[in-house]
């Protein structure tokens, strides 16, 4: 519990400084002279570059445990801010966003993988994956008026260097904090107990990753629509404030911890039916408040991320999780890539809004069905069939 508790504060803080920047980094390419279709490829090529790390990180975690690489992802993000406040071109933003991109990918299966391990039981691994979607939405109720606040009072360049520190300190903080017991000793018994890793297959459909890449994919049309809305015309403290009101509603729902006793599957569909919806209001009714249908679908969002991580571990029979995480990060990887991409070349013909529905509403008809795969099951050599979702 006390790795969980460590783990927990620095999350808060990487994923604060995160979200502080989602408010700002399209403003900033905006007074860089970057076209919408460029700033789509801005947002989109960070989701890109998340690909090789992300290949690159499962079978690591595997082998060498989580501390190693949390310490990596954020100290390099960190610096690549610094070097980020002192952009002039829109391209310079672009390397930068793209190799930032790599860096980042490896906290997030790191991260999951380490908090899975720390417990055996179902119902415990349920109650770490919502604290880690509690914390990370704490971090995202605040981080995006305090970026816009920053932003008002340093400007661009005084943001991203306070935002670059703050990520160095933090993966200092996990260098000095994590226990290598706790994390590396992982990594060397998962290598022990999948002595075949490199012939062995992962225990279900690869067509669940649809999930995570078309969840990833309409919140990235998401991030994309918001600032722009009003024809780029809205403030950058009203734009922060309508992204903390997401995470508002995504902090209720992961606040009501009972919710982990109810099986992963009924909540994965409950929340991905909640966001199709939302989406749907956010095209079709423009008479709603925009607050409203953000606070619902923030609601959506708090129910489905943890469901979805725990669902993964179910199927995953709790085995090679830094694969099947990282896995899970590249399907993300890939929405988020797509996601701003196609919003920027089609907002003109059909609003991007109504593309995220479709995807939601047709990847719920995939929503599998198949009772939990065991350790055992999960360790069968490559030759034993994989069963069909």
């Amino acid at each position: 519990m006390k790795t969980a508790l460590w783990l927990y504060m620095f999350l808060f803080l990487a994923f604060f400084d995160l979200h502080a920047q989602y408010p700002v980094l399209t403003p900033f390419a905006i007074s860089l002279g970057a076209a919408p279709a460029f700033i789509g490829w801005m947002m989109g090529i960070y989701a890109l570059t998340h690909l090789p790390g992300n290949l690159i990180a499962g079978g690591l975690i595997d082998r060498h445990g989580s501390r190693r690489y949390i310490i990596f992802s954020l100290t390099a993000a960190g610096i690549i801010l610094l070097l980020q406040a002192h952009v002039q071109l829109p391209w310079q933003l672009l390397v930068l966003r793209s190799i930032s991109g790599f860096v980042l990918a490896f906290l997030s299966p790191a991260c999951l993988a380490l908090l899975a391990s720390l417990s055996k039981d179902p119902v415990t691994q349920g109650k770490y994956m919502s604290g880690h979607g509690l914390v990370h939405t704490l971090a995202s109720v605040l981080s995006p008026a305090a970026g816009a606040f920053i932003v008002a009072n340093t400007g661009f360049s005084g943001t991203f260097q306070s935002l670059g520190w703050l990520l160095i300190f933090t993966g200092i903080m996990a260098f000095l904090s994590l226990p290598r017991q706790a994390t590396e000793t992982v990594g060397k018994k998962e290598a022990k107990a999948q002595p075949n890793q490199g012939t062995t297959r992962l225990p279900f459909s690869l067509r669940l990753y649809l999930f995570p890449f078309v969840i990833a994919c309409s919140q990235g049309i998401l991030f994309f629509e918001i600032p722009l809305r009003d024809s780029g015309q809205a403030s950058i403290m009203s734009t922060g404030l309508l992204f903390s009101v997401i995470s508002l509603g995504a902090l209720i729902t992961l606040s009501m911890l009972f919710l982990n006793r109810y099986p992963p599957r009924a909540r994965v569909a409950a929340g991905v039916f909640g966001l199709a919806i939302s989406f749907y209001l956010l095209a079709a009714a423009d008479h709603l408040p925009l607050t409203v249908t953000l606070f619902v679908l923030g609601l959506s969002k708090g129910l489905l991320f943890p469901a979805l991580s725990s669902l993964f571990i179910e199927l995953s029979g709790g085995t090679r999780l830094g694969r099947v995480f990282s896995l899970q990060s590249i399907a993300m990887s890939l929405g988020s890539f797509v996601g701003p991409i196609a919003a920027g070349q089609l907002r003109t013909i059909v609003s991007p809004y109504f593309i995220a529905f479709l995807m939601l509403m047709t990847v719920l008809l995939l929503l599998p069905h198949q009772k939990r795969v065991e350790p055992s099951a999960a360790l069968a050599p490559e030759t034993t069939p994989v069963s069909p979702l």
